[in-house]
């Protein structure tokens, strides 16, 4: 069989199947709404884990070091060790907030400025907050600089924390981990109403499958059209799922945007980027290309022309 039969060989099959969908719009478009909601979830939830990260900045790697020197310390001298931890090849930054500042941005927040006329002198230390280059972040890099602080005898205290990014880090990996799961046991379902699609249309086309044997055709040239229909199927499922993240992005969009305002964010909801819409639509295409398959495999060998 030459390339240009084979190809026009395809080619009706596509277009047979595509007729075939048209010709029957209320069950086509419920198969692909149930697929476009499968495959909408674990988009979702990677568009979340995306956005969560995006909101905070990139702060989920960071780590953090806060130097509390002592009471006594004079602010020339805190100013000194600042440039002296500025100049350390392994900090990536460092800030100095000295105690009257520190006092005045508790007295705005807290809620206590009266009673804080009170006191004789300011009980708060100044305080170098050093973030750590990003090669110079894990275990025995942040404790040989927290060492090195400690050493300080104008140092008072060394915090390194850890603790809120182990914490940010632990819910990014549950709904990772959530993803994965959505879409194994999703995947699964999708498989299994196209096949099941596949069945139907098999059993309704019983006889043509026994006469289109009958002449000579073959169960691989049987299988085709159901192969396209499946992929049809996956991919207008995929799109139309892309389409529902996409409108749930510009109706979140605002009030979200919102609402970061009121923090002080700059933040906006970012819909899918364009390389998970191509694994979505590759996604689609695969598990309908895989459902009809094995459908078409397993039934199509029930059906020999009758004698």
């Amino acid at each position: 069989m030459s390339m240009g039969v084979a190809g026009a060989l395809h080619i009706q099959a596509l277009l047979g199947s595509m007729g075939r969908l048209v010709r029957s719009p209320f069950s086509t478009a419920l198969t692909i709404l149930v697929i476009a909601l499968a495959l909408a979830l674990p988009t979702a939830l990677r568009l979340l884990v995306l956005n969560a990260e995006a909101a905070t900045g990139g702060f989920s790697t960071a780590i953090d070091l806060s130097v509390y020197l002592k009471t006594d310390t004079p602010l020339v001298k805190a100013q000194q060790l600042e440039r002296n931890v500025r100049e350390r090849s392994d900090v990536a930054r460092v800030e100095l907030i000295s105690a009257d500042k520190a006092m005045e941005e508790f007295r705005n927040y807290s809620g206590f400025g009266s009673a804080l006329e009170a006191l004789k002198e300011n009980p708060l230390p100044h305080v170098l907050h050093v973030q750590p280059r990003m090669d110079a972040q894990n275990t025995a890099a942040v404790e040989s600089l927290r060492r090195y602080f400690s050493a300080w005898p104008e140092v008072d205290l060394v915090q390194v924390d850890t603790e809120w990014v182990r914490r940010f880090n632990a819910i990014l990996d549950v709904l990772r981990n959530l993803l994965a799961i959505a879409a194994v046991l999703l995947g699964t379902g999708v498989l299994a109403v196209i096949g099941n699609t596949i069945r139907l249309e098999i059993l309704n086309r019983r006889a043509e499958i026994e006469v289109t044997k009958l002449v000579g055709g073959s169960n691989a040239f049987v299988r085709r059209p159901f192969l396209y229909t499946g992929v049809l199927y996956g991919l207008a499922g995929a799109l139309l799922a892309w389409a529902i993240v996409q409108t749930a992005v510009v109706v979140l969009g605002r009030p979200i945007a919102t609402l970061a305002e009121l923090y002080g964010s700059h933040f906006f909801l970012q819909g899918p980027p364009m390389d998970d819409v191509g694994v979505l639509l590759a996604t689609g295409i695969v598990l309908g290309w895989m459902g009809a398959w094995i459908s078409a495999a397993r039934h199509l060998r029930r059906i020999e022309p009758r004698a």
